[in-house]
């Protein structure tokens, strides 16, 4: 099977200035339903969240959040124009027939070799986006309501690029200068039982869990961290969470089985942390390191080197 590196820059382009630039169309979820039928009725990557109408338990019950939400999902929904005379208007539906390009970036949606199934949350937004890759072409989805998609499709050689694009930190989110190191390595147990103790607001057991972690919290480049440092790095970890990033790769086989690896990041205060598992002889343990968008394809590649194995 092929290797897709996406830690090397892209090769010097000799053909046109927009040879291999990605083309990204803007799709209400009614048009991108009609593209799919009329690729054969390819199967989306998603589910929408909400129903397209309210639930009539919930409209027996009386109005809840999660009723609401479907209400307001709903008319949303319906607000929206005939997805047959907008692809018209917008020159994608030509005589029943759409616009190739459209119809080949939904198929490959379908029926990748490699998939990618991207969620980031904070405070304010959630996206989600899908990204599928098959024989050198890669073809991507994306939302934040669920209502308009931005489709997107490309070469490999450009995945890169549109990888670190993803993970750009929200314009909203304000970042200012973190309690927590550059890089540093921790047991996994630690990083988890200081986790339980701030959630039951004892703050206190923090110092006496790294004292009984005995120096095994170290720095970038193998230190061991003071214990108070460490107390205080360990703690801003969880102290400082505004968001996350987790992607999912997947490998699809002729024979419908999977191969699946994990990349996991989290929105400090100071930006992107990736977290990083890993085991040594005596125990799990998590390696915190700070990141930046333009990192998520060097993060990503270890994990897509173990699903093609």
């Amino acid at each position: 099977m092929a290797t897709i590196d996406l830690t090397a820059a892209p090769p010097p382009r000799t053909a046109k200035v927009l040879d291999g630039v990605p083309r990204r169309l803007a799709l209400t979820l009614p048009e991108l339903r009609l593209v799919a039928q009329h690729a054969g009725d390819a199967p989306l990557p998603f589910d929408v969240s909400v129903a397209d109408v309210p639930s009539p338990l919930n409209a027996r019950l009386g109005t809840t959040s999660v009723s609401g939400e479907e209400a307001a999902y709903a008319a949303a929904l319906a607000s929206l124009h005939g997805a047959e005379d907008s692809l018209t208007r917008r020159g994608l539906l030509d005589g029943g027939v759409v616009e190739p390009g459209l119809l080949g970036a939904v198929g490959l949606l379908a029926v990748p070799e490699l998939a990618l199934e991207i969620d980031i949350a904070t405070a304010s937004s959630h996206v989600k986006a899908w990204h599928r890759e098959s024989a050198g072409a890669v073809a991507t989805l994306a939302t934040v309501d669920g209502l308009v998609f931005e489709l997107a499709w490309f070469g490999a050689d450009q995945w890169a690029g549109e990888l670190a694009r993803v993970a750009v930190v929200p314009e909203e989110v304000t970042l200012h200068d973190s309690a927590v190191p550059a890089a540093f390595t921790m047991p996994y147990s630690l990083a988890d039982s200081v986790g339980e103790a701030l959630r039951s607001h004892r703050s206190d057991l923090v110092q006496v869990l790294v004292a009984q972690a005995d120096g095994s919290v170290v720095d970038g480049d193998g230190d061991p961290i003071e214990d108070a440092a460490a107390g205080a790095a360990v703690a801003a970890l969880h102290q400082e969470a505004q968001g996350r990033l987790r992607l999912l790769a997947a490998r699809i086989e002729e024979t419908g089985s999977t191969a699946v690896g994990v990349v996991s990041w989290t929105l400090l205060a100071d930006g992107w942390h990736a977290l990083l598992p890993h085991h040594d002889v005596a125990a799990p343990r998590l390696e915190v390191r700070r990141v930046t968008p333009q990192d998520l394809p060097a993060t990503l590649a270890p994990v897509l080197a173990e699903v093609n194995a």
